[in-house]
């Protein structure tokens, strides 16, 4: 464990994201992966995806994973760990990157989210997966717009498909309930007036219309706090929606994420993950 942890410390102390991830994909193997880099899914827009699938994949869950950064920051090739970690556990990933913030404000970031799981559903079968086992999972970020494809029908609508076509949604340190906004830059991805940010919250959306979820989150975060998880998991509950929240001690926001890949031995994250796509995956 001293290796991977003492290694991504340092790394996050130089301060530069490219060498950061960088040094994060070298350390996650990719044996039995197969990767599908730069597959245009909104050329309108310039907009790109990698797919990692299992090697042997066949009738493979797909998921679709929205990397986080603030609504500001990322890109898809500095997730290439996420996507091995994922196919080594037989599910097909999807990549995409969105755009961000200042370039779009929140109806940018969930246009291009919906658009990606379209191309998710509609050329999953050719990397071995099944279109009909089809999750979004997110961090952060990533999660906030995960969790908005989930809820709010109007983004998924969009490109002829609703919440319920989706098998499940997890949120990884989600932003859900992040009201009220005081920073400059989030009211101007998500609007000044009570309205305006009002529809920017997941939380706003469950109906008891919505996928199974499973909401994971570090005890230790001080970036979005566990309070936004427990509340997002008591909406579900009360519209009679399946929920599980998963609450780990000791880890953080960035923590936890990692979790699912270098990481993988502080904590049983992948694990959980799997375990809810395998149920969900088994029911359809």
């Amino acid at each position: 464990m001293r290796t991977p942890l003492v290694l991504i410390a340092t790394l996050l102390l130089a301060g530069c994201h490219a060498t950061f991830f960088a040094g994060v994909n070298a350390m996650q193997p990719g044996k039995d992966v197969v990767a599908h880099r730069d597959k245009p899914f909104d050329s309108a827009h310039g907009l790109s995806l990698d797919v990692y699938a299992p090697i042997h994949a066949d009738h493979a869950p797909v998921v679709v994973y929205f990397y986080g950064g603030s609504w500001m920051t990322g890109k898809r090739a500095w997730y290439r760990w996420m996507g091995e970690a994922l196919a080594a556990q037989g599910i097909v990933a999807v990549i995409p990157d969105y755009r961000l913030w200042p370039a779009v404000r929140m109806d940018g970031f969930l246009h291009d989210g919906a658009e990606a799981v379209r191309w998710a559903r509609d050329h999953a079968a050719m990397f071995g997966g099944d279109p009909s086992r089809l999750f979004v999972m997110g961090h952060s970020a990533g999660g906030h717009i995960a969790a908005m494809l989930a809820t709010d029908k109007q983004w998924l609508a969009a490109v002829g498909m609703k919440p319920r076509d989706l098998t499940g949604f997890i949120g990884v340190a989600g932003a859900y309930d992040f009201l009220p906004l005081d920073e400059p830059e989030y009211i101007a991805m998500f609007g000044a007036t009570p309205g305006e940010q009002a529809r920017s919250q997941p939380i706003n959306f469950v109906d008891g219309d919505e996928p199974p979820a499973l909401l994971l989150q570090g005890e230790e975060d001080t970036e979005v706090f566990p309070s936004e998880a427990i509340s997002m998991e008591g909406r579900y509950k009360q519209m009679g929606e399946p929920v599980e929240l998963k609450l780990y001690p000791k880890l953080g926001h960035e923590g936890l994420v990692f979790a699912l890949g270098p990481l993988h031995r502080t904590a049983p994250v992948m694990g959980d993950v799997l375990h809810f796509i395998r149920a969900g995956a088994s029911s359809r």
